[in-house]
């Protein structure tokens, strides 16, 4: 089954130890080549987004998530996982889930 972990992380991670950082990037990359890894992906922060909303047939754009939260999703891994556990293990493996943040995972509906 595959699965999106999507990954929530809070502003304070933009902060940290340019040491720090090295090690986390490193964390990051060595979850990317992990079994079952399709694919990551880390976002752009959330002042570049661009939320869309249809009202009427017609096309509403405005700057930026739609909610101030405490946490934004900052990027995501597709993985591939024999059951729930195995990816919940990997999840847990995402430093943003012990910085703050967390990783949600979700199945991937598949047709």
């Amino acid at each position: 089954m595959k699965y999106a972990l999507l990954i929530y992380s809070s502003p304070e991670l933009r902060d940290i130890p340019e040491d720090q950082l090295k090690s986390v990037i490193g964390e990051y990359e060595a979850i990317s080549d992990a079994p079952g890894v399709l694919d990551g992906m880390q976002l752009q922060g959330t002042e570049s987004a661009t939320t869309v909303r249809v009202q009427n047939g017609e096309a509403l754009l405005s700057d930026g998530p739609f909610v101030d939260a405490k946490e934004f999703i900052g990027g995501l891994y597709l993985l591939e996982a024999d059951n729930l556990d195995a990816a919940t293990a990997l999840a847990a493996r995402v430093p943003a889930a012990r910085m703050g943040g967390a990783v949600e995972v979700r199945p991937i509906v598949e047709r």
